[in-house]
């Protein structure tokens, strides 16, 4: 390969990562294949913006031949909710079909990799609405058959539960949960996934697909000292979690299994859309998504302050900074694991600087001086 051409990891990951057969092709990241292989940054720019251009002609072609022939009996699929002041917003998506899988102990990894992408090959059903089966709250499904319906009440700690239906279809109910937390709760928990619950290997390009395409539900392992950390901070339930990440919605029942065996605290998960947008291959970047989700989480629990944990290999100390400056005492600590070969220059400023601000920050290979450093804080009892 000429020493003028750059290969760009973040790109061609996420570019590999999609969500339907057209967008196998077509996803990318800051022009894709431009970025990933292109001489030079104004041909590759050029090259994006045509590619961006066809890939929205291409997708909306493929909407409205999906909306010739919607399904004949389409279905919801539930993700868990969370409360919000008055009441709880319940999350999920339309489809023509839901996609599971079921691993077999032994089964290959070609078979593993078959599995993976089947919960990509999904048929999203856009404009249906849905309803709070015998009560009130109707919303919309979108172009990509995401439901966000807000319900107002007051609800009990724990998980509450909720039964919506596609408006007209009874036969669609569904139950719909959300995390209310325990007005006891003296934190709450924000957390990554990749590299800092889930052993992916995020910071390598080839290691991540691997483990990402070539591993099942019975595979994947959960770091066993971040099994013991989140039941500690969690106070064994009485502090609720929530989990952050830029792995597709795709993944959201896949990675519960992979949680649910570990016996990892379970909480309502922020994943991401990787659609197409009017002005570039994904909708919002990597930090931004993760940027949002932290503060509609802390908005929506004005009463907690929060623990963010993360890990080095993803630009976490950097969009926790960012977090920091933005909700100025409400974060009581950063905790951070260092996947591979530990934080560059940028985390470790950035690492500094939560620290000025008076957070406490515990970082290390692993969690095994978090206990210790947070009991000294007074953080945990």
């Amino acid at each position: 390969m000429p020493s003028a051409t750059r290969v760009c990891p973040d790109c061609l990951r996420r570019w590999l990562r999609c969500m339907t057969i057209p967008r196998l092709l077509l996803r990318m990241r800051h022009g894709g294949l431009a970025c990933a292989f292109g001489k030079t940054r104004g041909r590759s720019m050029r090259l994006g913006a045509i590619a961006h251009r066809a890939a929205l002609w291409i997708e909306e072609g493929w909407h409205r031949l999906r909306r010739r022939k919607p399904p004949e009996a389409p279905v919801l699929d539930a993700y868990r909710g969370f409360a919000v002041p008055g009441g709880l917003v319940l999350r999920g998506r339309v489809l023509a079909a839901l996609r599971r899988t079921t691993p077999d102990p032994g089964q290959s990894r070609w078979q593993n990799l078959r599995e993976i992408v089947s919960l990509f090959l999904t048929h999203e059903v856009a404009q249906v609405p849905v309803v709070v089966a015998g009560g009130e709250g109707r919303a919309i499904s979108d172009e990509e058959g995401y439901v966000w319906l807000e319900v107002a009440g007051s609800f009990a700690p724990g998980w509450a539960e909720v039964e919506l239906e596609i408006e007209g279809k009874p036969e669609t109910r569904t139950t719909f949960r959300a995390m209310v937390p325990d007005p006891e709760a003296r934190l709450g928990i924000v957390s990554d996934i990749d590299d800092t619950m889930l052993e992916t290997g995020a910071y390598s390009l080839a290691r991540n697909l691997w483990t990402t395409f070539t591993g099942s539900a019975r595979t994947r392992r959960i770091f066993p000292d971040a099994i013991v950390l989140m039941d500690h901070l969690s106070e064994h339930g009485r502090n609720p979690v929530w989990y952050v990440s830029s792995s597709p919605w795709n993944l959201h029942a896949f990675l519960d299994k992979v949680f649910d065996r570990a016996g990892l605290t379970i909480g309502p998960m922020f994943l991401r859309d990787l659609g197409l947008s009017q002005d570039g291959f994904l909708a919002g970047g990597h930090g931004a998504h993760k940027g949002d989700a932290i503060d509609r989480i802390i908005r929506a629990n004005p009463g907690l302050s929060f623990v963010l944990v993360g890990d080095t290999g993803q630009h976490d100390a950097e969009i926790y900074l960012e977090a920091c400056h933005r909700h100025a005492g409400r974060i009581a600590a950063v905790i951070l694991r260092e996947p591979g070969p530990g934080p560059d220059d940028a985390s470790r400023a950035a690492i500094a600087s939560i620290r000025r601000l008076g957070v406490v920050v515990v970082h290390g290979p692993d969690f095994s001086a978090v206990a210790g450093a947070l009991e000294r804080a007074g953080l945990l009892v």
